[in-house]
C-alpha cells in the first residue's frame, strides 16, 4: 500500500463506487470477501423490514465482515468503507434481479411511478464507526414493453438494486430526481464527504 493520503480499503464489488472515490482523490485497496464468505446472504430482507432500517443493517453487517476479514488477512491497518442501496416503492423493497424476466418485472412496477432510492454509507477507522444515509426519489416515465424489453437485454439491470443503474441507459428513461444523483449511483457525495471528515479523513 503506498503512503501517500488519502487512502481507503473499499469493501464493494461496485465499479461505479470506486470510481467515484478515484474522482473525489481517494485511493482505493479493494477488501472483497473470500469465496467462502456467503455475501448474498447477508442481503436478506427480514419480515416487515423498513427499506431504512434494511439498507443501514445491511450496510453496517457488511462493514462488519469486512473488518474481520482485514484482521484474518493480516493486512496494515486503515479506514474500511462499505455502502449499500436499496430501491423501494412505498415498504416494497426491490433488490437485485435473478433472471431478466425478474428485471422487466421490475421495470414494470417503477413504470410511471415514484420511488425511494437510500444508500447507506458506513466507515470504520481507529476503532470507530461513522454511519451515513442518503435518500432521493426518482421518477421513472411510462415504460413500454418494447422500452422495457431493450434496456433488459442491454444487461445492464442484473445486479443492480431495482433492476437499473441510473448512470447508464436507464437515465434516458428517468423523469425526473430529487436528491443525490451519486447516492442514486451508489455512494452519495455529499454525505461521504462529512462521514470522511468525521474521521479526519478530509478530501476537500
Amino acid at each position: 500500500m503506498s503512503t501517500e493520503a488519502p487512502w481507503l480499503y473499499l469493501a464493494s464489488q461496485s465499479p461505479r463506487r470506486r470510481q467515484l472515490l478515484e474522482q473525489w482523490g481517494l485511493r482505493c485497496e479493494l477488501l472483497l470477501p473470500d469465496p467462502h464468505e456467503d455475501a448474498e446472504g447477508l442481503e436478506v430482507v427480514r419480515p416487515n423490514e423498513a427499506p431504512a432500517t434494511y439498507v443501514k443493517r445491511v450496510t453496517r453487517l457488511k462493514l462488519e465482515h469486512a473488518v474481520a476479514r482485514l484482521q484474518r488477512r493480516g493486512l496494515p491497518d486503515g479506514p474500511v468503507l462499505c455502502a449499500d442501496t436499496t430501491v423501494a416503492l412505498g415498504r416494497q423493497i426491490l433488490g437485485k434481479p435473478d433472471s431478466p424476466e425478474h428485471a422487466a418485472q421490475i421495470l414494470r412496477l417503477l413504470s410511471g411511478q415514484r420511488h425511494q432510492v437510500l444508500t447507506a454509507v458506513a466507515l470504520a477507522h481507529q476503532g470507530q464507526v461513522h454511519q451515513a444515509l442518503s435518500r432521493s426519489t426518482v421518477q421513472f416515465s411510462s415504460l413500454t414493453e418494447a422500452q422495457i424489453a431493450h434496456y433488459v437485454a442491454s444487461g445492464e439491470p442484473m445486479g443492480k438494486a431495482g433492476a437499473y443503474g441510473i448512470q447508464g441507459l436507464a437515465g434516458l428513461l428517468i423523469a425526473r430526481i430529487s436528491g443525490s444523483y451519486t447516492g442514486i449511483m451508489g455512494l452519495p457525495a455529499f454525505e461521504s464527504a462529512q462521514l470522511l471528515a468525521a474521521a479526519g479523513l478530509a478530501i476537500i
